[in-house]
């Protein structure tokens, strides 16, 4: 079947049952005027305000010995804007009350400083800088109260430094001459003349504590995406691949890197459908732990557990069947268990798994996210593995730092308690579709009215490997600004979704748009049978993936009257050869789209287009290299063309992640001024 023709489109329209036989082409829609941002109220400028002016904890790190903890917590500016900056402090969490700043910065100075890591004595802390070098990190090192001692001297990006064993040398990751911010989410570089000729990689590089001399060790050819020490000091294991580190990520083998030599070898050979992160070398050194499964971004790890030998050979999934995605580890101190961070069922938790047997014991769970991402759950835990320490945050409570046992833990920070949400309350919300039980959040309208109805705007995750998890919106969450205008908002986790196992993690391969879009449409009629929801408002949005399941639903439904595709992708032909990291899309699709065309094309909402009459706004950063530019303008440019409301807008020098507040604030507010326009104004 020839998917770009009437016939095709008609019969996967039929498959799905979505769109009657006698519905309309968006053909003769009139074209709109501009709609524009939404108009500031009292109650949106509290959202905006609770999102905006949160303080952030980006790292939480407890001391070998298990009663200090230290974070990293960003700097906000006077009128609570964010602001890049951000310090760090330290504090015994059974005591309280007194934290000490660890800085470079001098007479009370602001600086970017992060990245911290606790020498093995508890005595001096390690960590990265900008402070004094127009934003040029640097390695520092600091006993807590005392003055920070500058050991490198170096240009380009510098990342996740770490001890060895013996407490004499930092390790860290190392990109010389960078030339600027590096990773996926970062707005590419100007890509003019001969493209592909320059090549950054990544290093392990080793700082000697004593003199600051610097030595890169592992080979000029490879990036090196994750490392840790041997427990001896002498090796250290990482994945790595040949070529840009951006898009090799997805075909990453594990190597053993000589401490002294640089000599690297490959103990692990993934197969192609699975990707590796937070390798992890035991404690007796014979076994290295990491997390496997199929991810579609660098930065969001989740999957099984996997074990192999430290010598090499097969890996073995260590958690078999599990109903729940690992997503950071650390080894026991006797090697014979992992503590393990855990996505499960739209929750996270932490839980403590036997690899010799597989088995799972859950050591605490919660309706709240664990961690300074929302990427992963963050977990650091005291050398005996008895203590924790991690940032807590749910829908109704902002982010704080906690420690102490693991699940009976102190809140250490304070620094948010005077934000309250500017929504209503959070019920995780369940439902039954081919693939079994699938889970989303449904968030209420502020000063719900139990007897009036409401609009609700549907928001799908990015990934698609990700999840959609209970925390407190940061200024990126432009959707939880919808709330406090008298929105529903429901945040589904359709198969392909992280916290039901690996098996429903894979479930969308070869099938985009089809069995997870039904998930999607079935969490629409759930949310409609639990509370007072109009099933004739309904709008949908989502960003990188969620952008392109926005541009998906409008070409196969018409229950959304409203739709904002942001980062979204139109056609995955041309996607191939446009996005800078195409390596993700063959786990997922099986083939490259050279080899087979066909199950890119099944997939790609441009070939369903004439079937649009949604009003569908856009919105997209013009250097994004993960979801490009031009995948927005092709679909705006289409639905233009066939006359149906749409709107396009580009921001300059942003890439898939925004940086800048004032574009992430007009995000939020053209986001909720298309829907108040198409949704609300026939009320």
């Amino acid at each position: 079947m020839k998917l770009g023709n009437k016939t095709g489109i008609g019969a996967a329209l039929a498959l799905f049952g979505l769109l009657s036989a006698g519905a309309q082409t968006a053909a003769a829609a009139p074209q709109q005027p501009a709609v524009g941002p939404a108009k500031m109220t009292p109650a949106i400028a509290q959202a905006i305000h609770d999102m905006f002016s949160v303080h952030e904890f980006s790292q939480t790190a407890i001391s070998p010995g298990g009663r200090r903890v230290a974070w990293v917590e960003s700097l906000n500016k006077k009128n609570g804007a964010p602001s890049p900056n951000s310090a760090i402090y330290v504090e015994n969490w059974e005591t309280r009350g007194n934290p000490v700043r660890v800085t470079a910065a001098r007479g009370g100075a602001v600086a970017a400083e992060n990245s911290i890591a606790w020498s093995p004595d508890g005595k001096q802390i390690a960590f990265l800088s900008d402070a004094g070098h127009n934003g040029q990190k640097q390695l520092y090192v600091a006993a807590p109260g005392e003055t920070a001692r500058q050991l490198t001297h170096l240009t380009g990006a510098l990342s996740d430094p770490s001890w060895s064993p013996g407490g004499r040398t930092i390790a860290l990751l190392f990109v010389a001459n960078a030339p600027g911010r590096m990773g996926p989410l970062a707005a590419e570089h100007e890509r003019t003349g001969v493209i592909g000729s320059k090549i950054y990689e990544q290093r392990i590089a080793l700082v000697d504590v004593a003199t600051g001399r610097v030595r890169e060790i592992s080979p000029a050819n490879l990036y090196v995406y994750e490392y840790d020490w041997a427990p001896d000091g002498k090796q250290l294991v990482g994945t790595a691949a040949h070529g840009r580190g951006d898009d090799n990520w997805w075909i990453a083998r594990l190597y053993v890197f000589s401490r002294e030599t640089g000599a690297a070898r490959v103990i692990y050979r993934p197969p192609a459908s699975l990707q590796m992160g937070h390798p992890t070398w035991s404690p007796d050194g014979r076994t290295i732990a990491f997390i496997g499964g199929i991810m579609s971004d660098e930065i969001a790890v989740g999957g099984d557990v996997y074990t192999v030998p430290a010598t090499g050979g097969e890996a073995r999934d260590a958690s078999p069947g599990m109903k729940a995605t690992a997503n950071s580890i650390v080894w026991a101190p006797d090697s014979r268990s992992i503590t393990f961070g855990e996505i499960v069922d739209g929750e996270t938790g932490i839980a403590s798994l036997d690899p010799a047997s597989g088995s799972v014991h859950t050591l605490w769970r919660g309706p709240e996210h664990i961690g300074g991402s929302f990427f992963g759950v963050g977990l650091s835990l005291s050398r005996n593995g008895e203590d924790s320490a991690m940032v807590r945050q749910s829908f109704s409570e902002a982010p704080e730092v906690w420690a102490g046992p693991v699940g009976h833990w102190r809140q250490v920070t304070f620094l948010n308690r005077n934000l309250r949400p500017a929504w209503g309350e959070a019920k995780s919300l369940h439902w039954t579709t081919g693939i079994g039980t699938v889970q989303g959040w449904l968030v209420y309208p502020r000063d719900y009215n139990p007897a009036k109805q409401y609009p609700m705007v549907v928001c799908v995750h990015g990934g698609p490997a990700s999840a959609n998890l209970p925390g407190w919106p940061g200024r990126g969450s432009y959707q939880m600004a919808l709330p406090a205008a008298g929105y529903f908002l429901l945040f589904p986790n359709p198969r392909g979704s992280y916290g039901e196992g690996e098996a429903f993690t894979r479930a969308n391969v070869k099938d985009f748009g089809y069995g997870d879009f039904r998930d999607i449409l079935a969490g629409v009629d759930a949310a409609l049978q639990a509370a007072p929801i109009d099933p004739i408002e309904l709008g949908i949005t989502g960003w990188s993936y969620g952008g392109y399941m926005t541009m998906w639903a409008v070409t196969h439904t018409h229950r959304f009257q409203a739709a904002m595709a942001g980062a979204g992708l139109s056609d995955w032909l041309s996607y191939y050869g446009e996005n800078q990291i195409d390596r993700w899309m063959i786990p997922y699709f099986g083939a490259s789209v050279y080899d087979d065309p066909g199950v890119y094309a099944k997939s790609a909402p441009i070939n369903f287009v004439k079937n649009v009459n949604t009003p569908t706004l856009m919105q997209v950063g013009h250097d994004d290299g993960e979801c490009p530019a031009p995948q927005s303008y092709e679909f705006w440019h289409a639905l233009r063309t066939l006359g149906v409301p749409t709107e396009l807008v580009v921001y300059a020098h942003e890439g898939h992640g925004f940086i800048k507040p004032a574009d992430d604030r007009e995000v939020t507010l053209r986001t909720l001024g298309w829907f108040n326009h198409y949704l609300l104004s026939a009320r």
